[in-house]
């Protein structure tokens, strides 16, 4: 159960990632309709940085000795894991980590024709592709475990609760964001009157 928890956090990051794409080509869209509103779609470019949040932990036990194998007792359950946790190793090399750093290079924050000339295309079909892919063997690995859509969200429901309170929530997180997005507007406006 342990590993199918951690599988399914993984799609649920994955999926989260795959609306941010298609979010920031939704923007760069209402972007080239009305270049005005430059401002206005800033910050929907800012928060479209795809980033997951995998936890190596499970990946780490669950493949650090055979006995996971004679523990499972189903060597094509356990290939099936392996393959799941390299393809999330290639989604956070192929889309997250080469998007962020051909963003970082680009830099297309800086202008409307920047933020218009990004290319997102290829990460939205990468994204995909690989969402697809690990969602099969998810599916594959639960029916070989024989486990139940009723006994994971029991587990689920089980470890959220376990979880609840260990950390600030993805709604304070993105109130932060916001604050320092908002600070950092009135400190270039600060700069332009100032001629800096």
């Amino acid at each position: 159960m342990m590993v199918m928890y951690d599988m399914y956090n993984s799609l649920e990051s994955i999926e989260n990632n795959d609306s941010v794409i298609i979010r920031a080509m939704d923007a760069q869209l209402k972007l080239a309709e009305d270049t005005t509103r430059f401002a206005e779609l800033w910050d929907a470019f800012l928060m479209s940085i795809p980033s997951v949040d995998f936890t190596e932990t499970t990946e780490r036990i669950f493949s650090s000795s055979i006995e996971t194998i004679n523990t499972v007792g189903n060597v094509l359950f356990t290939e099936n894991v392996a393959k799941f946790y390299q393809d999330r190793k290639k989604y956070k090399t192929m889309v997250c980590d080469s998007l962020y750093n051909n963003l970082v290079k680009a830099d297309p924050f800086t202008s409307a024709k920047s933020m218009i000339g990004f290319e997102y295309k290829n990460y939205a079909f990468a994204s995909s592709g690989i969402r697809i892919d690990m969602r099969n063997i998810f599916k594959l690995c639960k029916e070989m475990m024989d486990v139940s859509d009723e006994e994971l969200e029991a587990y689920l429901e089980e470890r959220m609760e376990m979880e609840q309170g260990l950390g600030e929530s993805s709604d304070e997180k993105l109130v932060i964001i916001n604050k320092i997005t908002q600070k950092q507007k009135e400190l270039d406006e600060a700069k332009k009157k100032l001629n800096l």
